[in-house]
């Protein structure tokens, strides 16, 4: 196995293609093997149950041969392995879904009687919805990011943040929130990000949560969830995924290991048409509004000047879906889907507006996508807004032009 100090030279785009699958030559192969098996076998009862009490003590990942596939899996174990390196953390601890990542965290916490929970709006719908629902025993405490130290009690537990944020791709101060969370554990949701733009542990978040459903897959075929983090949290979250069952099979596994390899060339190449895309719409008299975040990304989010339902209705190239990550972009409305979940009031007071559109871009033609977006546009747009040669300035559009051709740049 290769040391720390030489994988810590290799570049993200090497660990994207290598992490993982060190080992590989030398078992004869080349690429990584999917091992289905439910159960192991063991003729050596006495040694088998002295693993079964080390990992109800410790956590840590048994030794030697797999026990049984709830335990560990060789090739859940591989996608871990790689997303850990990809985020710059000691570990990583796969689920059935990203809800079911978030779940165990809140558990592990939870078990220690810290069931108090800052956070900062918006968060996706469902984050939203089982941090406010009382469904763990949580209760939630929603703040401005400059509001968390204020916030944090004896008994919080978390802190809990998305950045870029989901749908509005609203950014938060990585490192100023982790500061301002002393000893409590800062969990940042990077599914927006990816490791590609940005990895919050460099920054002080001590948790770093993906659906894995979204870019870390990246062909809206596989569903999963991962939080990665140190290794004496991992051991904690090893136990909850043992006891409540919510295990990334192992062929959900080998999608996203493969899905690693490309993530920072399919990131790259649809944040380019993304950025591009943000700075069309900022000159469109028939959009009141573009969100696109600093650090750029895949994902554009804008706020249209008539009916956002008749522009969801109308695409054709792009498909009108849930989710986002994939190769093939996808547009949907989030107080209507995503966000349904959310109280409207406050859905409206986190930004989510009645007319914003969430869209995420794939990796077709710009021009192709621009031409969908132009005629949908179109079809939703309100009898005043009809295209004109001079563009009508909205709020933020010196902004987003700025984000985009940074990000094109990029």
């Amino acid at each position: 196995m290769e040391t720390n100090a030489q994988t810590a030279r290799r570049s993200l785009a090497t660990e994207a293609v290598h992490a993982g699958r060190e080992d590989l030559a030398r078992l004869g192969l080349h690429a990584p093997p999917l091992d289905l098996s439910t159960t192991y076998p063991s003729y050596d009862s006495r040694a088998e149950a002295a693993r079964i009490d080390e990992f109800a003590t410790t956590g840590a990942r048994p030794e030697g041969p797999p026990v049984y596939s709830r335990l560990d899996n060789p090739t859940t174990a591989r996608f871990e392995t790689a997303l850990a390196r990809l985020e710059g953390t000691e570990s990583a601890v796969a689920f059935a879904s990203g809800m079911a990542a978030l779940t165990a965290t809140l558990l592990v916490r939870g078990a220690m009687g810290l069931r108090h929970v800052v956070a900062v709006r918006p968060l996706y719908g469902c984050s939203d919805h089982l941090l406010g629902s009382g469904l763990l025993g949580t209760e939630v405490t929603w703040v401005d990011p400059a509001g968390i130290a204020d916030a944090i009690r004896p008994d919080t537990g978390l802190v809990m943040i998305e950045s870029p944020a989901n749908p509005t791709l609203a950014e938060i101060d990585l490192r100023a929130a982790a500061h301002s969370c002393g000893e409590v554990p800062l969990l940042v949701d990077n599914t927006f990000a990816t490791p590609v733009l940005q990895r919050p542990a460099e920054s002080g978040a001590r948790l770093v949560l993906h659906s894995a459903t979204k870019y870390l897959g990246g062909h809206g075929d596989v569903l999963g969830g991962i939080v990665a983090c140190d290794e004496d949290f991992a051991r904690k979250l090893r136990q909850v995924r043992f006891a409540t069952g919510g295990v990334l099979h192992p062929l959900a596994a080998y999608l996203l290991l493969r899905g690693l390899s490309t993530l920072p060339v399919r990131v790259r190449a649809a944040s380019a048409s993304a950025a591009e895309l943000a700075r069309r719409l900022a000159d469109d008299p028939r959009v009141e509004r573009v969100h696109y975040p600093r650090i750029g990304g895949a994902m554009v989010a804008f706020e249209t000047t008539g009916d956002p339902h008749e522009v969801i209705g109308a695409v054709r190239l792009i498909t009108p879906a849930v989710s986002l990550g994939s190769v093939d972009s996808l547009i949907q409305h989030p107080a209507s889907i995503s966000h349904r979940i959310v109280a409207e009031g406050d859905r409206h007071s986190s930004g989510v507006s009645d007319r914003l559109l969430r869209m995420s871009v794939g990796l077709e033609d710009v021009d192709d996508l621009w031409a969908d977006l132009d005629q949908a546009l179109s079809a939703g747009a309100a009898p005043s807004a009809t295209p004109a040669s001079a563009p009508v300035v909205a709020p933020r559009t010196s902004a987003v032009r700025a984000a985009a051709r940074a990000a094109a740049a990029n």
